[in-house]
């Protein structure tokens, strides 16, 4: 798979505030239509989570939690709010890191997060929370089947989040949710402008194209969809558990 000489990233604007229910697939193909843009063969669709999250249901009311021993004793470290830690820790299988104003774990889906995805931004109602939605590659696959069946094209879709990195200043969007293709190119056995064999590269592409997709959709403004056009990917059923490094290979944990 190679990537192509220009690549283009389209923000789709004038998606309507998003509600538990909405069907996020018809009301992407709808705007579209409206915005008059046609989807090709081979464009990938960048979904952000926000919007997944609320259109699954995936939410949760501050005041309704009840904090434990652990989340009590966490929010007294850190200076955060108890029940606002009890969701974190519901959403989490360990605590990575924790010292005053951070708190880094390994979520219920094996990302490696602040605060579990656990978000208050971008939320309408005062009190709630998002959270990661359940199944981030089936809400890229339904959303995948509807647009491909509107449209006739062969794309691929992905949820994307915004994540820190360890020692890198600033966040950068990251795929947690992928459908249609496959979100690791394995440039390995192919060799380099010098006539060299690579032994070791293996590119992120799902994250390269979700980075891409946040140059137009921003953290705020109400752009949570954009389609990036011109990538070469190759197709498959692949999860986005492919870019997650197995415990074994990871020198860090």
């Amino acid at each position: 798979m190679s990537v192509v000489s220009r690549v283009s990233a389209i923000p789709v604007v004038g998606l309507p505030e998003i509600v538990p229910g909405d069907d996020l697939g018809v009301l992407i193909a709808e705007q579209l239509v409206v915005n008059g843009t046609a989807l090709a063969d081979g464009d990938l669709v960048v979904v952000a989570q926000k919007v997944v999250s609320k259109a699954e249901g995936a939410v949760q009311l501050i005041s309704a939690q009840v904090p434990g021993a652990q989340a009590l004793e966490l929010a007294e470290r850190l200076g955060k709010d108890a029940r606002i830690v009890q969701i974190v820790l519901d959403q989490s299988k360990r605590v990575v890191r924790a010292v005053p104003g951070v708190l880094i774990v390994e979520t219920v889906h094996g990302f490696i997060c602040a605060n579990a995805g656990v978000d208050q931004s971008n939320i309408e109602t005062e009190g709630l929370v998002t959270t990661l939605p359940v199944d981030s590659d089936r809400s890229a696959l339904v959303i995948r089947e509807v647009l491909a069946e509107q449209s006739g094209c062969d794309v691929g879709v992905l949820v994307s989040d915004t994540f820190n990195r360890p020692w890198r200043e600033g966040s950068i969007n990251v795929a947690i949710g992928v459908a249609g293709f496959d979100p690791l190119q394995d440039l390995r056995g192919t060799i380099d402008d010098f006539d060299r064999e690579m032994t070791t590269s293996t590119v992120s592409v799902a994250d390269e194209v979700a980075s891409t997709a946040q140059l137009v959709m921003g953290e705020s403004g109400r752009i949570p969809v954009a389609i990036v056009r011109g990538v070469d990917w190759e197709p498959g059923n692949y999860l986005a558990g492919r870019l997650i490094r197995p415990a074994n290979r990871d020198l860090f944990r």
